[in-house]
This record gives C-alpha cells, structure tokens and sequence, in this order.
C-alpha cells in the first residue's frame, strides 16, 4: 500500500516546484508516509567500512536530510547507512530562490542551495536524540561570511560529533564561493589538521569534486593518506554541462544524477589506484547494475540522492536486493570481494 501511495505522491511531487516538492517529502517521512522495509541485507551485502557494521553498502547521500529531521524514517527504508546535513557553525539561508532544477530529460538536477541549514547546534539536539539503528553521519560545511573556513569544519565537528557514527569534511561543493580552494593540497593538510585534533573517536570521511586533474587527485591521495582519513566520497557535483538536453542546463550550480555516473566513477577507479583508503562512489546510481558498477571500480560502498527524485524512496532497498543478486551470480561470498575488480574498464 505504501508503495503504491509513493508512486501517485511521486507523480504529484515532479509537477511542482523541486524545493517545495523535497519539503514535502521530509513531512511525508514525518507522518510516516514512507516505505519502511527496514535495512536490507543478506551475508553478501553486510559491510564494515571505516570501523562501522553496515547491514548493505548502499547509503543516502548528504543533502536530501540536512537538518536530521527524518533520521529514524531514513534509518528503515532500507539504506545500509545515511548522511545528514551540510551543517555549518551558524545557521544559514543560503543562495537565492530558485536553486533547484530538474533535469528530467537527462534524470539529473542542479543546485545551488549554498549550505542552507539551520546550525549545527540545532541539528546536534536532533542527532543527540536519534537512538541506534545504521550508521548516521554528518557533513560538515563552512559557512558563507566565514572568516576562517577551515576552521567551520572543525567547530562544526566539535559540536555535533559525539552523536554520529561518521563526519564528512565536504570542501567540494561549488556553491560556496572558494570553498573548492581548498582541496589545494597545502589548504586541506591544515584543515585536516584542525578536524583531527577536535574528532575524537569519529571516523573522518573527505568528499571531492569530480573536476580534478590527476595531479590533483595524487595530491589529495597523498594528503588524504597522511591525514589518516577513514574514507574518501567520490565524488560532489559536477560543473560540467556537456550532453545535457534540458532546458535548465545552463544553470549555475552543480550538477547531479545520470550524466555524471561515467565521470565520477572513472574518477573512482583513478583515486583506488593512488590509495588504499576506502573509497565511497557517488554520482548517477540509480540501479543495482550501476551500484555494481563502482564497486567493481572501487569502491567499498556507494551513496544515493538524484535517483530517489525520480524512483522514489523505494529505490534504496530496491538497489540493494538486485546488488545482492548481481553478487550471487557472480560468486562473491561478500560484496568486499568484488572492490576493484573491474577497475581497469575505467582506467
């Protein structure tokens, strides 16, 4: 019955405006209007990555929650883990209206939202009361009229990191002016710095951008490397446009979904070369073949938002049950085993 109340709620959702149709879907998780078939796995899918016991390897990404309020609903629809936030120091509105589009016709969007988030103080209230279940984590921002962004990162953590299983440091978002500066490799040495004096026990994870050189990507597998960071992200949004049919594709902001799976996973395959660190693959998974895909490039885990506008919430435990056929078929006893074995077709 629920699955059928998504589908007609989906149908309603993509004919209004995206942002007021992503605030409608967070009161539908509220009232409980979501499927909720409880984490999926099985002894191929169970995950441990960065310390953390997975029951599946696919994951929501940072953005579609960025205020932890639907944390216990997003726990049970069959995500193996979820990321919450962008949080910055300071409670923010972001850029201007409109800063969201949909690309239906290349199942994509672009944003611009600019870390809008209401503090990392109100957020680390709602994850101080999120109980157990998956693993939760958070993603730090810096804020806008920030003198000293490095340091957001850090205040960020310090606050809301003894109430989640994992942080990620995004200096990848290209809707905060300069904040991709610092993925230089001297820039994210100190930041690193300052986020792992203040982390305690927490995992650090670090989400890049896909519009790196290869030297920038030894820089940061190096940097990375030094930093004892737990996990790479791989990757943000994209600026790049090219092959894009819809109407909004000249929009500023980073670009999501479908066009960006090939880019973003040979990105994947280069950076499993550089590091040993695990790898996370983000960027235009929308089927189990796909999830599949970067886990043969690479990757230990993936993350999912673009796909769920257009297939709904449902789409995350549907993943994860064909992930766990496509592993039966092909005789891998864990999806652990399967990392990296087909890097070389993205190389």
């Amino acid at each position: 019955m629920k699955q059928v109340m998504e589908q007609l709620g989906l149908k309603a959702l993509l004919k209004i405006d995206p942002e007021v149709a992503h605030g409608l879907a967070i009161k539908a998780l509220k009232m409980g209007l979501a499927p909720t078939p409880g984490p999926v796995t099985s002894s191929r899918l169970a995950t441990k990555l960065a310390g953390l016991d997975m029951p599946n390897p696919v994951g929501l990404a940072a953005g579609f929650d960025k205020n932890a309020e639907v944390v216990a609903p997003l726990s049970n629809a069959g995500f193996g883990f979820i990321e919450v936030g962008a949080a910055t120091p300071i409670a923010q509105p972001g850029n201007p209206k409109p800063r969201l589009f949909r690309l239906s016709e290349d199942r994509a969007s672009i944003n611009r939202f600019g870390f809008n988030n209401h503090g990392c103080e109100a957020i680390a209230a709602r994850l101080s009361k999120r109980g157990t279940g998956i693993p939760v984590g958070l993603n730090l921002g810096a804020n806008k009229t920030s003198s000293n962004r490095a340091e957001d990162f850090a205040t960020v953590l310090k606050q809301a990191g003894p109430y989640v299983d994992f942080a990620t440091v995004n200096v990848s978002s290209p809707n905060t002016e300069k904040l991709r500066d610092l993925q230089g490799p001297m820039a994210l040495a100190a930041l690193l710095d300052g986020v792992m004096q203040v982390r305690g026990d927490t995992p650090v994870f670090l989400k890049i951008a896909p519009d790196l050189t290869d030297q920038d990507l030894a820089d940061i597998a190096k940097v990375a490397t030094d930093a004892r960071v737990a996990a790479i992200i791989t990757t943000n949004t994209t600026l790049d446009r090219a092959g894009l049919q819809s109407q909004h594709r000249d929009e500023m902001g980073g670009l999501s979904g479908a066009p960006l799976f090939e880019k973003s996973t040979r990105i994947l395959a280069k950076l499993s070369e550089l590091t040993t660190i695990p790898l996370i693959g983000v960027g235009g998974i929308s089927t189990g073949e796909q999830a599949y895909a970067k886990i043969r490039a690479g990757a230990s885990a993936v993350q999912l938002y673009t796909a769920l506008v257009y297939g709904g919430l449902s789409l995350a435990a549907k993943i994860a049950r064909e992930l766990d056929a496509l592993l039966e078929r092909d005789g891998f006893k864990n999806v652990q085993d399967a990392v990296g074995t087909d890097k070389a077709r993205w190389l």
